[in-house]
């Protein structure tokens, strides 16, 4: 095995001090054989397959959910940029940025040049956009053949009421978008809305 696969230098760990703060720099550490940088895959090797997850599952038991904001478990000298926000012992909240995807405020994209490569089971495994997905035929025969006109009525204010103060382009996406799911639909939520553009 080993001459199979002969050890390779990557870089070099470097112990340039002992910990100050035992509990925040030891027992707050949290080591994961699934933090792996692009261009490293793991084995098919079943303990560290288990592993991979299971370290991640205690560590946000032990920790909480936010146990990669605490100094000790997160990048040095950057900052990570994601949508997750919130929850117990959240140190960067990220401002007003968006936890939503994709959104029109420049927020974190996807890499598709860090794409791990897939391998064969009884198909491809592999990462696979899918944004050709039918994402209107079930709302449409929703709206069509299963909500009663009130009922109608009452999902067209409900949206109205929380798109009323959005910014203007948001609305006009957002109208788009359920006009795709029915016409009428779309119409209904542009007539709402413009009850509310001079006030």
């Amino acid at each position: 095995m080993g001459a199979e696969y002969p050890l390779i230098a990557v870089g070099k760990l470097v112990l340039n001090r002992n910990p100050t703060d035992y509990f925040a720099e030891v027992e707050q550490i949290a080591f994961s054989p699934a933090h792996m940088i692009p261009g490293i895959e793991p084995s098919p090797d079943k303990m560290l397959q288990g592993r991979l997850f299971s370290y991640g599952d205690t560590q946000r038991h032990r920790l909480g959910t936010n146990y990669l904001q605490i100094p000790v478990n997160c990048p040095f000298q950057t900052h990570v940029t994601n949508y997750q926000r919130d929850g117990p012992q959240t140190m960067h909240h990220q401002g007003g940025a968006p936890n939503y995807y994709p959104n029109s405020f420049g927020g974190p994209e996807n890499m598709p040049g860090l794409q791990r490569p897939k391998f064969s089971v009884s198909g491809d495994v592999a990462r696979y956009n899918s944004s050709g997905e039918d994402n209107f035929s079930q709302p449409t025969f929703f709206w069509r053949n299963v909500l009663k006109p009130d009922e109608k009525k009452r999902m067209v204010e409900n949206i109205v009421s929380h798109l009323k103060n959005a910014a203007g382009f948001i609305q006009d996406r957002t109208v788009h978008m359920f006009s795709h799911v029915d016409r009428e639909f779309g119409n209904k939520l542009a007539e709402g809305l413009k009850k509310y553009v001079n006030m």
